[in-house]
């Protein structure tokens, strides 16, 4: 069925005809489309125009969201907020007139983090308001303590940067000069900030021009009866969809490394009943002295950002998804600060770790489902590793250049595919990275090199995709030192989770090396000579001509049991340079005659790990998987609920626990340190590896990331459709 046949079926969209509809659902998404093109071609600012650092979308008369545009989708709800903000707070004063357009970047009344800002555009026809146009950009500069807008130096809000719920800066069509010359007095780049902003607006005035070429060839009450039916519609399916997946609480948790060497919890719980999901963040930690902090808005959008291309991939994004999702955040929080808690390195701190949970939990959710398993993947891109230069710049101007290597990402492993090499993360589905010349061109350093990182990708049946690492030194122009500034996660405990057994992928790491070859310009992490090297991931510092910066990303999560894995992938992963020989033989199990498998050696060297994870030995004929009947019970890639309640191996057909009882408290779990899934992970004695084995033939159910004593976390499907409970 077609979504213009689907509208057909009731509501205000029903008395309009499906090729009327379906035309006008379209112009609509083109407009977004047109926006953010607008927005690429206006701005200079290669984290916009190269990395894709925006979102455009538009919104109906009272701000609800209407038809969501592409970029990073945790803005698309946290706008709409922005919104109608304005609209409860400005309408009367100083009101909302035509050709009018509002600056917002209030983080704790919606936006995620001051140097997103909104542009906020009402769109008019013949004189009545027809709805609004918003869009963001992470602009070059707001005025925090650290130059660029992410303030890993801040000790509160008020450290960081210009932030206003609301400021007229176009008045009836004309710039208001005051405000645009106030602004750019407070920050340290005015000339690419002021690019910045043009580009918002213009792209804010194509989006009015299309809007009303729409409104002027259908009429505003056709338009707006079919926006009112497509949010309708987009409800309807997303509760449909829910309803045909099983009802249960999913259970997924990650850590933040702070720079004080303490740690951070963040814990979900996504309940779904039903037709409605609810996700509860109770007993995540309180909000932290450091800007990784986020609001409420921040949170319900990064909720949302996987919620969008995993739930609705096929529905139109607007406020219909967001009617059948709750959120429990409590206040105080890492998910809920309060004001002043800094918030500044937000997006890629804790709502880059809300979005990898909820990827984590919908994927666990559509794992127990037969009809929806494939959707599952492991999380992609687990941690940001972002660098800020900046500097004078030879004509004696301050400049600030962000480099956009952190959005080459990684994909996680997904139900039936390895995860996509240096793939890009999921609540962006259209971010880039520009290239090293660009970058170059613009700022007065050289890239050493960009490389892929063997062994990066968590091991699993599917692989994670593997992450990149760079290094880059300072050209010397102008005389001055190149100052960076440095903030990221993930350099303790890895954040690209596997699921099913998939393990995760790398560590985050950055090192800064003092006194060095860089004149002779090494191309690898080997060829560096340095007479000191620091790791430090938060701060800043000063590079000289003879420093070198070094970055290493994470690599995606895994999939399944790295057992499961066939021998033949594994060897040509060695071939590729994308595992290493000394892997493929200590955590897949494959055993290499020169490039080809050793099919015998490979299997008692399988059964042989096997055993050593659940200390006893494992029968030859369970290295083979068995051919369990299908219950129509699913748990994941190897466990099901049999007719009786009990939980089932599906490799080896034994009964892991009775009904009624939790399956990990009866699985073997073995406490191994982060090592274990491969180079590259963490050497923290406080982070452990936990491998939930099958008692009986030691597969690999499920791992976990853990701190100290933290104990294994447990999932509970409570029915599935069309099975009894």
């Amino acid at each position: 069925m077609t979504v213009a046949e689907q509208a057909a079926g009731g509501g205000q969209g029903a008395a309009i005809d499906p090729v009327t509809f379906e035309i006008i659902r379209h112009k609509l998404l083109r407009v977004t489309d047109e926006t953010i093109i607008a927005l690429e071609n206006v701005s200079g600012s290669p984290i916009t125009n190269e990395g894709h650092d925006m979102m455009a979308s538009l919104y109906l008369p009272d701000g609800g969201l209407m038809v969501g545009g592409v970029g990073f989708l945790h803005h698309l709800t946290s706008a709409a907020q922005a919104v109608k903000h304005i609209i409860e707070n400005f309408s009367d004063d100083p009101g909302i007139d035509e050709d009018d357009v509002y600056f917002f970047n209030d983080s704790y009344t919606a936006a995620l983090h001051p140097p997103d800002v909104y542009m906020i555009s009402p769109i008019h026809y013949e004189g009545e308001l027809t709805g609004f146009v918003a869009n963001f950009v992470h602009v070059t500069d707001i005025g925090a303590v650290d130059p660029g807008g992410f303030s890993p130096n801040a000790v509160d809000n008020f450290q960081e940067g210009f932030q206003t719920k609301g400021l007229k800066i176009v008045e009836r069509g004309k710039l208001r000069k005051d405000v645009v010359e106030t602004f750019l007095n407070l920050v340290r780049d005015p000339g690419m900030t002021q690019l910045d902003l043009k580009s918002q607006l213009a792209a804010n005035h194509v989006a009015k021009m299309r809007m009303r070429r729409i409104y002027a060839d259908y009429g505003v009450e056709t338009v707006r009866a079919v926006a009112d039916e497509l949010i309708n519609q987009s409800e309807r399916l997303v509760r449909r969809r829910l309803g045909e997946l099983p009802d249960g609480t999913w259970h997924v948790r990650e850590y933040v490394d702070l720079p004080d060497d303490t740690t951070c919890r963040v814990e979900l719980a996504v309940t779904k009943r039903d037709d409605t999901l609810t996700y509860d963040f109770t007993g995540t930690s309180p909000e932290a002295k450091f800007g990784i902090n986020c609001c409420y808005w921040a949170t319900w959008g990064a909720m949302f950002a996987p919620i969008f291309p995993l739930l609705a991939w096929d529905v139109t994004w607007n406020e219909g998804v967001t009617r059948a999702l709750e959120l429990v955040a409590p206040e105080g929080s890492v998910v809920n600060c309060r004001r002043p808690a800094p918030i500044s390195i937000a997006t890629v701190g804790t709502v880059q770790i809300v979005n990898n949970l909820s990827t984590l939990a919908l994927s666990k959710m559509f794992g127990a489902s037969e009809r929806y398993r494939d959707r599952a993947t492991a999380v992609w891109h687990g941690s940001h590793a972002h660098v800020e230069t900046h500097g004078i710049a030879p004509d004696g101007s301050f400049f600030i250049a962000p480099l956009t290597d952190t959005f080459g990402g990684s994909g996680g492993a997904r139900a039936f595919a390895d995860g996509v090499d240096i793939g890009g993360e999921i609540p962006n589905v259209v971010s880039r990275w520009a290239n090293a010349e660009s970058q170059e061109l613009n700022t007065p350093l050289v890239y050493l090199f960009r490389r892929v990182v063997v062994d990066s990708g968590g091991p699993g049946k599917f692989r994670g995709g593997v992450c990149h690492e760079y290094a880059f030194a300072p050209t010397g122009v102008g005389g001055a030192e190149l100052g960076v500034v440095l903030f990221g996660k993930g350099t303790r405990a890895p954040m690209s989770l596997g699921m099913f057994g998939g393990y995760p992928g790398s560590n985050v790491r950055y090192s800064t090396f003092r006194d060095t070859n860089a004149a002779d310009l090494p191309d690898s992490l080997q060829e560096i000579v340095a007479g000191e090297r620091v790791d430090q991931f938060w701060g800043s510092v000063d590079l000289g001509v003879t420093d070198i910066q070094y970055v290493r990303f994470m690599g995606g999560g895994g999939y399944g049991d790295p057992l499961d894995r066939e021998p033949d992938r594994v060897r040509d992963d060695v071939e590729r340079g994308l595992v290493s020989a000394e892997a493929a033989h200590d955590v897949y199990g494959v055993v290499l005659a020169g490039a080809a498998v050793d099919a015998a050696a490979t299997e008692r060297r399988r059964l042989a790990m096997r055993a050593a994870r659940i200390g006893q030995e494992v029968e030859p004929a369970l290295g083979t998987r068995a051919d369990v009947p299908f219950s129509g019970r699913p748990l994941g890639e190897y466990l099901q609920q049999t007719a009786t309640g009990a939980t089932q191996c599906t490799w080896c057909a034994a009964e892991v626990a009775p009904a009624g009882e939790m399956w990990k408290r009866r699985a073997t779990i073995v406490r191994s340190p982060m090592a274990r899934a491969g180079a590259f992970r963490s050497e923290d004695p406080d982070f452990a590896l936990l491998e939930c084995c099958c008692p009986t033939c030691g597969t690999l159910l499920d791992t976990e990331v853990v701190w100290r004593d933290d104990p294994p976390l447990d999932d509970s499907v409570t029915s599935w459709p069309g099975q009894e409970s």
